[in-house]
């Protein structure tokens, strides 16, 4: 996520899908039966080919759980998926229209409930698209939440969202989510493997952060991450690496608070900043 996306998606006039339906908190009914024949089969191109990709770059967890979710031959039913997350982890799925202000993500989150985008992108736009659609927030994010300590993860980061909106901290937190849930590696037994959203929904960069010998790739460090800036319009620069999702929900449980106090006063790095910190995990760590 970006801080405030929504708000300025809408001053530019480029939200995406029909606000007009939202009820409460955004919330919509998935209207199954509007998809198109061509929708679906567009989504199950795209669930085909990137299932062909992660079984070499996904985590265990991620790739456990969507073997628990089955052939794909249509755009899911959100309420389905829901009865099985409720049963799982006490999550469930909520539709919207698309991109939602900053305080109705974070409660859903907090409340255990995943906003999922109804729309599918255009088979002509790019691989990388700025805005999620149905794919990347199925595809990247359901999954995982069959795994009890990262669905914990997403719930904590939903309280902690409300948080940083009261300090005016919105802008630091939001790097926390980019270089973890959306672009996070961890390492494994076998080598470095994705669990981001944004990377298990990618063609290109799927490969790319786990091979590619340009990125810097480094540990999880808390302070390190969000004093670090990202780009949407490309593949990351850096990734941070951490060793499971124990360590993940351990390490970001603690009031941020006095941490926001800090990085107030200190500034932020680009990118791809080497700031004497160890790039680890240079290129691939397998064969």
């Amino acid at each position: 996520m970006r801080a405030d996306s929504y708000h300025l998606a809408e001053a530019a006039g480029k939200l995406r899908g029909d606000y007009s339906k939202a009820g409460a908190e955004f919330v919509i009914t998935q209207n199954w039966a509007a998809y198109s024949p061509a929708e679906h089969a567009l989504y199950r191109r795209l669930h085909q080919r990137q299932s062909l990709l992660v079984p070499r770059y996904a985590c265990r967890q991620y790739l456990d759980s969507l073997a628990r979710l089955g052939d794909v031959e249509a755009i899911p039913r959100f309420e389905e998926i829901s009865a099985r997350l409720r049963r799982s982890t006490r999550w469930e799925l909520v539709a919207v229209p698309g991109l939602i202000p900053d305080d109705v993500f974070f409660r859903h989150l907090a409340n255990r409930r995943l906003p999922v985008t109804d729309w599918l992108h255009k088979p002509e736009e790019a691989d990388y698209i700025v805005e999620p659609d149905v794919f990347h927030d199925f595809f990247g994010h359901v999954p995982l939440l069959f795994e009890p300590v990262y669905a914990d993860y997403l719930q904590e980061y939903g309280l902690g969202g409300l948080k940083a909106l009261e300090l005016d901290a919105l802008g630091i937190l939001a790097r926390l989510y980019w270089y973890t849930i959306e672009f996070g590696l961890v390492v494994e037994r076998s080598g470095l493997r994705a669990y981001g959203t944004g990377l298990l929904s990618s063609k290109g960069e799927l490969a790319y952060c786990v091979e590619s010998q340009s990125p810097r790739r480094m540990h999880f460090d808390l302070l390190r991450i969000m004093r670090t800036e990202y780009r949407i319009d490309r593949f990351q620069d850096s990734y941070f690496v951490i060793d499971s999702f124990e360590q993940l929900l351990r390490e970001t449980r603690p009031d941020f608070t006095p941490l926001y106090a800090r990085l107030a006063r200190l500034p932020g790095y680009a990118p791809d900043a080497d700031v004497g910190d160890d790039a680890l995990f240079q290129g691939v760590t397998e064969t």
